[in-house]
């Protein structure tokens, strides 16, 4: 496999600097995947970019979570897994929400769990959500504003959950407790 660089802030290329330290600010730390990504300005600004304008949705945390790691989970990524089980845990998100969206079992609650439905379908669909599975989606509660956004997180974590894939990005020392394969999806 290719070895990517996993840069500091006071390594980074030029146009890349002042992303990772917006990233230090809003969480603390520069996350490896975005010091990976450093590698490209491009890349890194999208990311952190996409990640901020999704914050602004209407939906809560709990509802943003659910879009982010059912697609975590359908494409594999164990970084982002972990990542967003430390989020969830942070924010507060019912730790049943958490096991089961780390399994991909089904949650309790029918609103939510329309949400992640909708979401496995546009993942796996690639998009192409029929008629009636919106409609579905938008009998449960939600809007036509919330179908938009779903693909909105979706495309966030293409970004992320791609790029660990070809970057080989090792989680961070804050993640490890939540770390997550796929052989966990039956057994959490």
């Amino acid at each position: 496999m290719v070895n990517f660089t996993r840069y500091t802030i006071e390594t980074a290329p030029e146009a890349s600097k002042p992303t990772l330290e917006a990233a230090k600010k809003k969480m603390g730390f520069v996350p490896n995947l975005m010091a990976t990504m450093a590698e490209s300005p491009v890349m890194v600004e999208s990311y952190l970019t996409l990640m901020g304008l999704f914050d602004k949705s209407r939906l809560s945390e709990t509802e943003r979570e659910i879009i982010l790691m059912t697609n975590s989970r359908l494409n594999g990524c164990t970084y982002c897994m972990a990542a967003h089980t430390a989020v969830c845990k942070m924010a507060g998100v019912d730790e049943n929400v958490i096991k089961a969206l780390r399994s991909g079992k089904t949650l309790d609650d029918p609103k939510l769990e329309a949400l992640r439905a909708f979401s496995v379908i546009i993942n796996e669909k690639r998009g192409w959500a029929t008629e009636e599975e919106v409609e579905a989606f938008l009998a449960a509660g939600y809007t036509k504003e919330t179908v938009l956004e779903v693909i909105v997180g979706t495309s966030l974590k293409v970004l992320s959950n791609y790029s660990t894939h070809n970057l080989n990005v090792s989680l961070d020392d804050a993640f490890l407790p939540m770390a997550w394969s796929k052989d966990m999806d039956s057994n959490d």
